[in-house]
């Protein structure tokens, strides 16, 4: 928060000795372009920027090491639903100009379905299913899953009520994440959980071509 946004920029190019500081501005400019940050911004602190443009100051900042694999742990979940949008098209049109792969970490379902080619859906952890974008919308397999998918709200209050009575609310207390017991950890809130599942983690298993659960 102490630094300008020129020095934020910087910082990665002067510890690893990539550019000379004589063609510093150079380097800057190139990289403000790309990602569309003014060069008035360049003297600017973080505290005097709004919340959509810290967070392409941070997209930048990592962009300066020229990366092939960036993680983006909830990139947007802290701001407002225009200015979202306009980062997650930004990332994709980073993505598509500087062949870029991201691991996207997000509870945003709506957001994930947009962006990703490949999903892996967690329950405390446990990867519970991986398949493409397409297929998992299309066709969740795993119950947790599918609770989650159904739980996506529509911004249409009558369909959103026509919906309501279909939704798939899990019933059971969520287990401890640090406690953690033998078996499936989502045996607890599953209709489909048999004695054997007290016992043992079901296997990830290939159901169809490039979908596990």
């Amino acid at each position: 928060p102490k630094k300008t946004i020129r020095s934020i920029l910087s910082e990665g190019y002067l510890i690893h000795h990539t550019v000379s500081k004589k063609d510093l501005n150079d380097v800057l400019a190139l990289l403000s372009e790309k990602t569309g940050i003014s060069k008035d911004m360049w003297d600017q602190y973080p505290h005097e920027l709004d919340g959509g443009k810290r967070q392409v100051v941070g997209i930048a900042r990592a962009l300066s090491m020229n990366p092939k694999f960036i993680v983006c742990d909830e990139p947007v979940s802290a701001l407002d639903v225009s200015i979202q949008a306009q980062i997650v098209n930004l990332l994709v049109d980073l993505q598509k100009k500087m062949g870029l792969t991201y691991l996207f970490v997000a509870h945003d379902l709506s957001m994930v379905k947009h962006i990703s080619d490949r999903v892996a859906v967690l329950y405390l952890g446990t990867l519970v299913e991986l398949t493409t974008s397409a297929k998992l919308y299309d066709n969740p397999l795993h119950p947790y899953t599918q609770a989650l998918l159904s739980a996506i709200p529509i911004p249409d209050p009558e369909i959103e009520k026509e919906r309501d009575e279909n939704k798939i609310r899990l019933e059971g207390e969520v287990p401890s994440p640090i406690n953690t017991k033998p078996g499936c950890r989502f045996r607890g809130r599953c209709k489909y959980a048999m004695p054997v599942c007290e016992q043992e983690m079901p296997p990830l298993t290939e159901i169809g071509e490039g979908h596990y659960v």
